[in-house]
Parts: structure tokens; C-alpha cells; sequence
């Protein structure tokens, strides 16, 4: 599969606490969905206000744990379809509940790196 026919979002593709993260990837190649988030900071470092919560950010950098020993983290999900509601052309898919592939990062390149040779695996998968 060529890179060119890949599908890139703007939206986290997985993780409950993902609207809470600063950092996401979501691609869509064949039949998965490779989802990386990171840089997660709960509301509650914030207390409503944004000068606490960047200076929570600043002191804690790049955010929460999302997982064991993990700022990062990158999974793979089956695509079961993608979002087809009246004007909504979100295009973001509804996946399988359990991940088929996963890896875990500390840093926000190797977290990139890791998104993008996640992606490439995968793409190998299409045509096996």
C-alpha cells in the first residue's frame, strides 16, 4: 500500500482520557487504525485555570503517565468502520475494544518515530 493512500486524522483514536492529551496521531491504513497519544494532563493540575496548569506542565513535563513506565504510547486496533452520521464527516473509525499491537514511549520523538514505524509494519500487513 502506498503511503499517498494512507488516511492521517486530527483526532486521538483511542485512550478514554484522550481529550486530555497534547499529543496525538491517528492513521488509517487498510483495515487498522494506528493511534499514538501522549503529553496527557488531567484537569485537576489546572484547578480551571490555565496559568496552573502550564506551570503543573512545565514541572512535569511531557505530562502524566498514560500506562506503566509511559508518557506515550502508540496501538493498533481492527477498523470495523468508519464514522458515516449526517453531517458529521469526522471520518474517524469505530474500532475493535482490544488493542492487536501496541509499543510505549517517553519522549515526544521517539513517540513520532514510533508512530510512523508502527505505521509502516502495518502497511507491510495489507498486502500478506
Amino acid at each position: 500500500m502506498s503511503k499517498a493512500d494512507w488516511r492521517w486524522l486530527g483526532s486521538p483514536g483511542h485512550f478514554i482520557c484522550s481529550h486530555w492529551c497534547r499529543f496525538h496521531l491517528a492513521t488509517i491504513i487498510g483495515p487498522w487504525l494506528v493511534s499514538t497519544v501522549g503529553e496527557y494532563v488531567h484537569p485537576r493540575h489546572g484547578k480551571g485555570s490555565e496559568k496552573a496548569e502550564s506551570e503543573w506542565l512545565e514541572k512535569n513535563w511531557p505530562g502524566e503517565e498514560i500506562g506503566p513506565k509511559r508518557k506515550y504510547e502508540t496501538m493498533v486496533f481492527s477498523v470495523l468502520k468508519v464514522c458515516d452520521r449526517p453531517n458529521c464527516d469526522c471520518g474517524m473509525p469505530m474500532i475493535e475494544g482490544h488493542e492487536i499491537d501496541s509499543a510505549g514511549y517517553n519522549s515526544r520523538k521517539d513517540a513520532q518515530a514510533g508512530h510512523e514505524a508502527m505505521c509502516e509494519k502495518w502497511d507491510r500487513k495489507v498486502f500478506q
